[in-house]
């Protein structure tokens, strides 16, 4: 596996607080378009349910792009931000080995990018600029055409 020599400032100073709000941004390794496939998008969003099925963090919104994904979560009590991406990392990567029969696939770039919400930042508008990813990238016309995403406050 490919190393980058900054990876490890990503994990510099990072700390975990419980029941803080946090925006997730994830990618693919080499920005790869793993998550075009239907099935491969839905593993993502299958460990994001889990995540919250398991009392780790509760989701709030969410978009798989085709080569990276934004998930704004509440961290659950007990619970460390790396260890719940890295486990919702390693359970796709898993999956995906699995059906496309390849042990030796890399399917994410080291690390991850949070931000920790401050009290006064616009949770709802956060929300809507994160779903509205699709349509910043040409993918759809609708927020509603884009399959792959969530979010607690919009339908």
């Amino acid at each position: 596996m490919q190393t980058f020599p900054q990876s490890n400032k990503l994990r510099k100073g990072r700390y975990s607080e419980s029941n803080r709000i946090y925006l997730i941004t994830a990618t693919t390794h080499q920005r790869q378009r793993w998550f075009s496939s239907f099935y491969s998008a839905r593993l993502v969003t299958q460990q994001l349910i889990a995540a919250e099925k398991n009392g780790e963090a509760n989701s709030l919104a969410f978009v798989i792009m085709p080569d990276h994904f934004h998930w704004l979560c509440q961290l659950q009590e007990h619970r460390t931000l790396s260890s719940v991406i890295q486990k919702m990392k390693s359970n796709v990567s898993r999956e995906l080995r699995k059906t496309l029969r390849s042990s030796k696939l890399t399917v994410w770039q080291q690390g991850f990018h949070d931000h920790a919400l401050r009290k006064e930042e616009d949770v709802v508008a956060i929300s809507r600029y994160i779903i509205a990813n699709p349509l910043r990238a040409g993918l759809v016309t609708k927020v509603g055409q884009y399959p792959h995403w969530d979010c607690v406050w919009l339908d």
